[in-house]
């Protein structure tokens, strides 16, 4: 595990209100990720995916998005708005919740918080339409406004009938000053691509946010 951190201000994360490259690139896999063996770093597929409690996703659930998944026990889907108008300074906090919430052409749109199951998130996001996953991928990773992305490792990525693509690279975040591995797979949908990020972190291992992660992007599908 790659992780250093030190002190840093997080005061712009309460800018997200739920409501309800420098990267170096390895050949793709063939195959589904469920059927690697990659153990250890940087893939950890020994590593499970958890039990599901409850779904995310579609038109009436949590989060709506244009395709439905799983979401693990101890975990809550909520969708992400932004509410700077509460700030002390509206134009400012606008400016930083975009930061936070806007990467590579992507936009977040869920967080999934697993607070309540040992620490960690899972965000999903959405790229605007025609974009590839790869593509999303790639222009995620080469957006340096809050990490530096490196040592990125791709491979081909198959859930049902959706083909996609899983990258897992070292990032240094600048927000917080901390040194981290993510993960992250892109699966088409809808004419467009979304994204299923996770981060070690201060208080979250691989052993953490990766049972969560399998569990949704194994069970994503088209919503109903």
């Amino acid at each position: 595990m790659v992780r250093h951190r030190l002190p840093a201000t997080l005061a712009v994360l309460a800018l997200l209100v739920p409501a309800g490259c420098g990267a170096e690139e390895e050949p793709a896999d063939a195959g589904s990720s469920a059927g690697n063996t990659a153990v250890g770093e940087p893939w950890y597929d020994e590593i499970i995916p958890a039990s599901a409690d409850g779904a995310a996703g579609g038109t009436d659930g949590p989060c709506p998005l244009p395709v439905a998944f799983p979401v693990a026990e101890g975990w809550q889907a909520e969708a992400v708005e932004l509410d700077p108008a509460t700030a002390e300074d509206p134009e400012l906090a606008a400016e930083m919740a975009a930061i936070v919430t806007l990467r590579g052409g992507a936009t977040v749109r869920c967080e999934v918080n697993g607070r309540g199951a040992g620490g960690g998130f899972l965000r999903i996001w959405t790229t605007a339409q025609d974009v590839a996953p790869r593509a999303a991928l790639d222009a995620f990773l080469a957006d340096t406004s809050l990490e530096q992305a490196t040592e990125a490792q791709f491979r081909d990525l198959t859930v049902g009938d959706l083909t996609g693509v899983e990258a897992t690279w070292v990032s240094h975040d600048e927000l917080l000053d901390e040194v981290s591995r993510s993960w992250a797979a892109a699966v088409p949908a809808n004419g467009q691509s979304l994204l299923f990020t996770v981060s070690e972190s201060l208080i979250a291992e691989a052993s953490d946010v990766l049972p969560a992660y399998r569990l949704a992007v194994q069970g994503v599908g088209a919503a109903g």
